[in-house]
C-alpha cells in the first residue's frame, strides 16, 4: 500500500481549495438568481392600487426572467408587519418587499419599531400616486379660497377625511392647515368608501385622496376637484391645478412605492433586481395599465430612491413633531 505524509504545506493548500469551491459555489448562486421561486411582500390588503401594481409587475417578472413571482399580502399595523418581515428575511433575493409611503413615517409615528431602517435597502422607485383635494359639490364652498376662508369662519375649522392618522392623506391636510393658517381636524376612517360616504353625506369638508376610487364620483359631478398635492399638475387629471399654484407651497405629498431588499442581499442580486425592474416600468403596456390604476411611474435606480426615503423621512418627522401627532 502506498503511503504519504500530509504536510502543513498540503493542509493548508487543501484548505485554501476549498474555501475557493466554496466561493465559487456562492458566487454561482448569486449569478443564478432567481433559481426559484421569489415572494413579494405587499403591505396592504388585497385589492388596492399598491397590490395590483405589484401584481402586473410580478408578472411582467417572471416573463423576463423565467421564474415565478408571487405576491403575498401582509397588512397592518400601518405597514409595519410587511416592513418587519422582509427586515428580518434572509438575504437571498428571494423575499422582496413593495415597501410603501408610512414606511417614510414609521418611527416619527410609533417611536421604537421592530426592525431598524439600516435592516433594509432600497432597490427602486417605482410609482407615485398623486393625492386630490376633493369636496362634495353640495358644499357651501365651490374652491379652494372659499374653503379655506370657510374653515376660518368656523371655531373648531375644517374637517378633513383620511384613511388613517399619518396616512400621506392625513399628512397633506396637516400640511394646507398649517400653510393656510385654519385649525383643522382629521378624521380616519378604513379607506376611501367611508370617507366618500361621509364627505357626501357633509359630515366632513374635504379630504385628500388618489384618483381611481374617486373618479366615478367626479364624472357623475359629485365631487369637486379643487387641487392636486403635487410640485407639478398630474397627467392623470391636467385639468386640476397644484396647491402649490394656488398659494400654498409646502403642499406636497403623494403615495409612492418602491422595492427594498434586506440589508444582507449581495450587491449583485441588487444590481440584477434593480435593473429589471427599471425595464420593467419603461414598458409601454405596463405603463399605460399603472396609469389606469391612478399611477404615475416614477422609476429610480437604488441610490436616488434611498436619498428619496431620506427626505420624505427628515420632512415628515419634522411635521409629525410639530403637529403632535403619534400612530394609533
Amino acid at each position: 500500500m502506498a503511503s504519504f505524509k500530509v504536510t502543513r504545506r498540503t493542509l493548508l493548500g487543501t484548505l485554501a481549495g476549498g474555501l475557493a469551491a466554496g466561493s465559487g459555489l456562492t458566487v454561482r448562486a448569486e449569478d443564478a438568481w432567481p433559481s426559484r421561486m421569489v415572494r413579494l411582500i405587499s403591505p396592504y390588503g388585497p385589492g388596492g392600487s399598491n397590490d395590483i401594481s405589484l401584481r402586473l409587475l410580478a408578472e411582467e417578472f417572471g416573463r423576463s426572467l423565467h421564474q415565478q413571482f408571487i405576491v403575498e399580502n401582509k397588512p397592518g399595523a400601518g405597514t409595519r408587519i410587511a416592513n418587519d418581515l422582509v427586515a428580518h428575511a434572509p438575504g437571498d433575493g428571494y423575499t422582496i418587499l413593495y415597501v410603501a409611503a408610512p414606511y417614510a413615517t414609521a418611527e416619527a409615528l410609533f417611536g421604537k419599531l421592530t426592525y431598524d431602517r439600516k435592516d433594509l435597502q432600497p432597490v427602486a422607485m417605482a410609482v407615485i400616486a398623486p393625492l386630490f383635494l376633493i369636496i362634495s359639490a353640495d358644499a357651501p364652498f365651490k374652491t379652494l379660497p372659499e374653503l379655506i376662508a370657510y374653515g376660518k369662519s368656523k371655531p373648531d375649522g375644517l374637517t378633513f377625511a383620511s384613511p388613517g392618522a399619518g396616512s400621506q392623506p392625513h399628512l397633506a391636510g396637516e400640511l394646507l392647515f398649517r400653510d393656510a393658517g385654519v385649525k383643522g381636524l382629521n378624521i380616519p376612517f378604513r379607506g376611501d368608501a367611508a370617507s366618500y360616504t361621509e364627505l357626501l353625506a357633509g359630515r366632513v369638508d374635504a379630504t385628500l385622496t388618489a384618483l381611481p376610487t374617486a373618479l366615478p364620483y367626479i364624472q357623475s359631478g359629485k365631487f369637486i376637484v379643487l387641487g392636486v398635492a403635487s410640485p407639478e399638475r398630474s397627467a392623470l387629471y391636467p385639468q386640476a391645478p397644484t396647491l402649490r399654484e394656488q398659494g400654498f407651497p409646502n403642499v406636497a405629498a403623494a403615495g409612492w412605492y418602491g422595492f427594498m431588499v434586506p440589508s444582507t442581499t449581495p450587491r449583485t442580486i441588487v444590481d440584477k433586481l434593480q435593473a429589471e425592474i427599471l425595464r420593467a416600468l419603461a414598458v409601454p403596456a405596463i405603463k399605460d395599465r399603472l396609469t389606469a390604476q391612478g399611477l404615475e411611474v416614477r422609476a429610480g435606480s437604488a441610490a436616488e430612491f434611498g436619498q428619496f426615503i431620506d427626505s420624505e423621512t427628515q420632512k415628515w418627522a419634522g411635521l409629525i413633531r410639530a403637529a403632535g401627532l403619534k400612530g394609533e
